[in-house]
């Protein structure tokens, strides 16, 4: 007898809650960094990025501590208009204007006795004030993140503020020919899809002839041969980055797409063959036999059947296959290095030894996912159904 439905729904509950407890580690750290790309390096340093929603950056500090005196618009003291900006240059830091809290007015303690705010407090406090008088006025979101990110800016401000000030440095021109700045992520992305569509084309193309001669063929050694192909997805490619880099140098090929494409191909052919030949070897028998007795050749049943029947089987593996050489840090820098930087190691760039740079780095991660992202949803429809690839019969 089946057990009721509310007993069904209820112990399923353990299970649903550690599924969405799963997604939730995934989802809110990446909607952080997903929000921080969108917000500016000034409302970066002073806040989280949980408070990009709610009240404007610095105002709930200015209720606490100024509001009592100086209004909430900042105005109830005329001789110290908080809405003045030649007043608020005086205190533009957080230094200068917890040094004038501090500090005695008209023989008075300027808070009356309150406490003073921490630094984080008065730095919220100086961002606010800067806001309502103009001197600087911060979005709550911009995209200038993405677009200093895709230009190589270095600057102090933003590539925007730069070009609009005619403040040029020598490397860029604030013309569209910034976005093949070497610094950027512009000139990088061209690379790594230069590098990735033939890496990730080529692997699946040799992968199907030989999986289909596996599968299809009957010659001496066959199954010894495929067993040595599956023990090769062991082998870490760590261990054959020195003598390939040497092979290399002696045929011209470091520093070459070429020598990437070879690479990524040759080490994606062990599983790109065992997943095909076990997709492939999982088809009806009789229906190649029937085409072979209706005088096909191996050639046309490959183009004709084997690859439309198979197309689960490739699409899954385009998408394993692209996304481990779009990622590649290693192999691009070791045969590529920092003269043709791929995404990957541009990225890696964008913060400097000191810390600097990292609203570049969530901007430039979130460029480096439109390409996989549009892979993975074109080819999504297939992708279970190669991953479960040979696994059934019939």
């Amino acid at each position: 007898m089946n057990p009721p439905k509310l007993v069904v729904l209820i112990q399923r509950i353990p299970l649903h809650l550690v599924i969405i407890g799963l997604c939730l580690i995934w989802i809110i750290p990446t909607l952080g960094l997903l929000v921080t790309s969108f917000r500016p390096i000034q409302a970066i340093n002073t806040s989280g990025w949980w408070t990009a929603f709610g009240a404007t950056p610095g105002s709930r500090e200015y209720k606490q501590f100024c509001a009592a005196c100086h209004g909430n618009d900042g105005k109830a003291i005329p001789a110290a208009n908080l809405t003045d900006p030649k007043l608020v240059n005086q205190f533009s830091r957080s230094l200068q204007l917890l040094a004038a809290l501090r500090a005695d007015f008209n023989g008075q303690p300027h808070m009356q006795g309150k406490p003073l705010p921490n630094e984080n407090q008065t730095a919220q406090i100086a961002v606010y004030l800067k806001n309502i008088s103009g001197v600087e006025r911060i979005p709550r979101f911009t995209l200038s993140n993405y677009i200093d990110a895709l230009m190589g800016y270095r600057g102090t401000a933003t590539y925007q503020s730069d070009c609009a000030n005619h403040t040029q440095s020598s490397d860029l021109h604030c013309d569209l020919s910034d976005l093949l700045n070497p610094r950027g992520i512009g000139r990088a992305f061209i690379n790594s899809v230069i590098v990735t569509i033939p890496a990730t084309i080529l692997p699946i193309l040799f992968a199907a002839f030989a999986a289909y001669a596996f599968a299809w063929f009957d010659f001496k050694g066959r199954q010894v041969m495929f067993g040595i192909l599956v023990g090769l997805q062991v082998i870490p490619l760590q261990m054959t980055l020195v003598p390939i880099s040497r092979i290399y140098a002696q045929l011209g090929l470091n520093g070459t797409f070429l020598g990437v494409w070879l690479f990524h191909t040759g080490f994606g052919l062990p599983y790109a063959i065992y997943l095909m030949r076990n997709f492939l070897g999982s088809l009806p028998r009789d229906l190649f036999e029937s085409a072979y007795l209706d005088g096909a050749s191996h050639w046309t049943a490959f183009l004709r059947m084997a690859l439309p029947l198979s197309m689960p089987a490739v699409a899954a593996l385009g998408i394993f296959q692209f996304l481990w050489v779009w990622n590649d840090l290693l192999v691009a820098l070791v045969f590529l290095g920092g003269t043709t930087p791929v995404l990957t190691y541009q990225i890696s760039n964008m913060v400097t030894s000191l810390g600097a740079g990292w609203q570049l780095l969530t901007a430039s991660a979130f460029l480096s996912l439109i390409l996989p992202l549009i892979v993975f949803f074109a080819f999504q429809r297939y992708f279970v159904r190669g991953l479960l690839a040979g696994s059934v019969k019939g």
